[in-house]
Order: C-alpha cells, then structure tokens, then sequence
C-alpha cells in the first residue's frame, strides 16, 4: 500500500552544544518520508527543491524506495534553515530561514502519486496542504501538522484544512495556541471539534496524547527513553511519518483507536532514532530488527499490574 508525503525538503546548517554542521538534509517532508520508508514502500514525495540542493541527498531518497515524481526541480535556491540549539535541547535559536523555492510553489502530483489512499500533509502552508488534497483522487486517511506560524498567519485556511483531516498531529504549545484554552487535555479535544476524528499532541521528551471518539477513547505514549539527544531536528515530522507509515503498511485506512495506539508507539520509536544524529543520518541506517526492539523495550518500559 503506497502513500504520499508532502512538505518541504530543506537544507539545514545546524549547531548543537558538541558540534556542527552544513548542509544537511531537512524538512519536514524528508524526515516524514525516511520515517514511512520503514514501514511502507513506496513512498511519493511531494516537495521542490532549488538548483544548489545536493545530489547526494536526492541520492538517499531514492535508495530508500521514496518515489520523487512529484519533487519539483526549480532554478532557485532550496528553502534553507541555520539554527542553533542550546543546553536544555528542548531550546532552539532560528538564525536564519531562507524561503527561496518555497514562496511561489505549487504542489504538482505525478499521477501515481494522486491516486494514493494515504496522504500525509507535512509543515507547509495551508494553501499547500490544500493543493495537495485537490490533486488527491482516492485519499481515504489524510494526516497532517502544522505549527505556530500558519496558526498566526493563515488561521482561516488552516481551519479549512482541519475539516479535511482525519488526523492531526501537533506539538503542546500549538494545541494550546490554536484551541485557546492552558489545558492541553482541553485543548485535544477542542481541536478535535475543528474537524480530525484523531488527534495527537506530541509533547516532546514527556511523550504524546491521542485523542479518539469520547472521554474514553485517550491513550498517554511515553516518549521512548534516550539517555542522551544529540539534533531533535525532524523528530516530530518522524513521529507523523512512522505513524502514517505504519498504517498505510497495516491498510488501516479506516483505523480502530487500538490501531491509532499501535501507529502512536511506532512513531514515537522512530522519532528516537532521528534523534541520535545529525539530520536523518541515523534514521537511514535504521533496521527492521531495530525497530522491533525498541517497541518490546517501550512496553516493557510502560507495562504495570494492578
């Protein structure tokens, strides 16, 4: 069962309390799509990327059965992000965005890629994610984020978007801002009221929420314990791609909340992974065997008698 990703494909200059790094590759729709790869194959990539985007990276992504069809070749600049992150790794400084290839473009599908039944909207603006969803002629299940920026800028047409999902996944400090409310179990729910059956708020270090239909259906993923983070660069848009990942592998299109727990937990072991090194250099070199060790540790790690 293939699935698409779409978003932004980047080229990151990252600094970290032990070292730094060029040119590596980034976005949301990179990660998310590395993340799927694990699980699901083939993945369509929908992006652009500018004429200064090493081959390399291109290279990688094909290795990985990611389908590029409907990865637009501009003559600019690839969307680049420099940033800095400090001792606490929850805490970041943006240096510099270069928006570049991203200010004018339209998603265009190859027509594989438009007939897929599981879409992932990566961070982009809305008016992306909706071109996306246009082109999309057999969608069943559409997952997407977001993040503070669109919730500022682009409030109406992200609202727009909601009522097209099926999920949405979004860190705590956005659910709180886009719902209005300091309560975050307030804040699922209320989002859940703007159109997704699903919610997950990712919460970092301390896990996630998912939401389902009724108080009933709320289920507390912890985050799968590192004794040491190295770049979280990506780590949520790999949580969002092990999920979709996951389901699509499964062809959960129409997902039981059980199944939405299952997809939870591996998205949340590989968002671990990301974690351990620059960029996806650690999420490429991710094995089967790995994953499955990490998920029996985690409900090891989560399971208690009564």
């Amino acid at each position: 069962m293939s699935l698409l990703i779409s978003g932004t494909v980047a080229i990151d200059n990252i600094k970290t309390p032990t070292a730094t790094q060029e040119g590596l590759l980034g976005g949301s729709a990179a990660y998310a799509a590395l993340a799927a790869s694990l699980f699901c194959k083939p993945v369509h990539l929908a992006g652009v990327i500018g004429h200064d985007f090493p081959k390399a990276h291109v290279d990688l992504l094909n290795s990985k059965g990611i389908k590029l069809d409907s990865l637009e070749h501009n003559d600019g600049e690839s969307f680049t992000w420099t940033g800095e992150y400090h001792e606490d790794m929850n805490n970041r400084t943006t240096h510099k965005v270069g928006i570049n290839v991203l200010e004018n473009w339209k998603p265009q599908l190859s027509a594989d890629a438009s007939q897929v039944k599981f879409v992932m909207l990566g961070n982009m603006s809305p008016d992306n994610q909706m071109q996306v969803l246009d082109q999309c002629q057999a969608a069943e299940f559409v997952a997407a984020d977001t993040m503070d920026l669109w919730i500022n800028i682009a409030n109406e047409r992200l609202h727009d978007v909601m009522k097209r999902l099926d999920l949405l996944v979004i860190n705590d400090g956005e659910a709180k801002e886009f719902a209005g409310t300091t309560n975050l179990v307030e804040a699922g729910r209320l989002l859940q009221k703007k159109g997704p059956r699903y919610v997950v708020v990712k919460r970092g270090e301390h896990g996630s929420y998912l939401f389902g239909d009724g108080a009933e259906e709320f289920f507390a993923c912890s985050a799968y314990p590192l004794e040491s983070v190295f770049d979280p660069t990506g780590a949520g848009d790999s949580f969002l791609g092990g999920m979709i990942g996951w389901l699509a592998n499964s062809r959960k299109t129409k997902p039981s909340f059980v199944d939405l727990k299952t997809a939870v937990a591996h998205g949340s072991v590989t968002a671990s992974f990301t974690c351990e090194a620059f960029s996806t250099q650690r999420l490429e070199k991710v094995t089967v065997e790995e994953v499955k060790s990490r998920l029996e540790e985690l409900k090891h790690y989560t399971a208690f008698a009564m």
